[in-house]
């Protein structure tokens, strides 16, 4: 069963977020084989960026702490609050699994 790690940004550090947003996706893209989905939490009006939401196909809450213990976001101090939980795929790739 994944882990959902939903993250939230520390105020005033949206310039840490885009100094570190080339360093933070090379390292997605190479974990992107462990990915069910990932994205940034934005404004309505598609601006900016406060967080995010991961979502990694792991058995092992060890690995997914470690996965993002290993972000260059969280190595730059971007994170106020990281929160890792289970999550159950009840609707996924708009099909119902369950």
């Amino acid at each position: 069963m994944p882990y959902a790690i939903i993250t939230t940004d520390k105020p005033d550090h949206l310039q840490v977020r885009n100094d570190n947003r080339p360093e933070h996706l090379d390292y997605l893209v190479a974990n992107q084989h462990r990915l069910l989905a990932g994205g940034a939490l934005i404004e309505d009006d598609g601006s900016g960026g406060k967080g995010g939401l991961i979502i990694v196909d792991s058995d092992d809450r060890s690995e997914v702490e470690a996965f993002i213990d290993g972000d260059p976001f969280t190595k730059a101090g971007l994170f106020q609050n990281v929160t890792i939980t289970r999550w159950r795929k009840a609707f996924f790739n708009f099909e119902k699994l369950i």
